[in-house]
């Protein structure tokens, strides 16, 4: 990978890390879903005007942005809206896990032993840091966060393909089109009065919806659709997925006020150990290319 796309890759995980933790205080004023719905109205308000329409794509863009974003979002912020910042982001991790399992089925990528071996560590790491007393009695926020991170893992299966097809940035806006008022909608028959949630909502909170959407998600996503558009999976996934634990850690610490404890340093240790595992394992057939 050069330097150019190295550089833009770092971006992925200072946008996503730090947007993932602040997005906890907003739920204060916007319900999860609802907190979604507009960061992809955001996104898609200031994207779409600039890409044409993907003719011949937009029932395949649909289904992945129902999974990818929709379903996924929907459920990953709902289980950060039940634990704290510093956990989840460290359990989001098992993206990773999720990702070779779900390549294995859906793309036939037999995963090697040694990646084998990282998805046995990370899940033996999450199984440590949900013994963390700050986690005691939240195992539905737990089981949420979890779950959203292998629909995100099946969601960038489906997207890949994508990716090499559509502009990233097209990509992203399309997706976020379909799934911002599908996201309002489930919100509305979810959590009641949309309108009474906007009209109560603090400002900082609004400032916190405006990042996340017009900022975070073209960046992140931009960044990372046109990334593993351009390079093998394997060489983008390690400057990524390391790169958001200490982001995520150090906004929630210094930014939320949170305290970590003993359990989730050393279950986060060993699932980034895992992931570590996993992502520097090479795919023999890209690396011969």
């Amino acid at each position: 990978m050069n330097l150019k796309d190295t550089f833009i890759a770092s971006l992925v995980p200072i946008f996503l890390g730090f947007g993932f933790v602040i997005a906890k205080p907003a739920f204060e004023s916007f319900p999860p879903i609802l907190l979604m719905g507009l960061r992809f109205i955001f996104a898609a308000s200031i994207l779409v005007w600039w890409f044409p329409i993907p003719r011949g794509y937009l029932l395949k863009i649909f289904i992945a942005s129902l999974i990818a974003n929709t379903l996924q979002y929907s459920i990953t912020y709902s289980g950060l809206d039940l634990i704290d910042a510093s956990s989840a982001v460290l359990l989001v991790q098992m993206e990773v896990p999720f990702g070779v399992i779900f390549a294995y089925f859906m793309l036939k990528e037999k995963p090697t032993v040694r990646a084998l071996i990282g998805i046995g560590i990370a899940f033996i790491g999450v199984y440590v840091l949900t013994g963390s007393p700050n986690l005691d009695g939240k195992i539905i926020g737990i089981g949420l966060t979890i779950l959203g991170s292998a629909i995100w893992a099946l969601g960038q299966v489906m997207v890949k393909p994508l990716s090499k097809e559509i502009n990233p940035l097209a990509l992203v806006a399309w997706m976020a089109l379909f799934s911002g008022p599908i996201l309002i909608l489930l919100s509305a028959i979810i959590d009641g009065n949309t309108i009474e949630y906007f009209t109560n909502a603090e400002i900082d909170h609004w400032i916190i919806a405006i990042y996340i959407g017009f900022i975070m998600q073209p960046v992140t996503y931009g960044c990372f659709y046109y990334v593993i558009k351009n390079n093998p999976i394997y060489k983008v996934l390690p400057i990524v997925t390391m790169g958001i634990p200490p982001t995520g850690l150090l906004a929630a610490i210094f930014l939320l006020g949170e305290e970590p404890t003993k359990e989730l340093f050393i279950g986060g240790v060993i699932i980034i150990v895992g992931v570590i595992l996993i992502v520097f394992t090479k795919n023999k057939k890209e690396e011969v290319k």
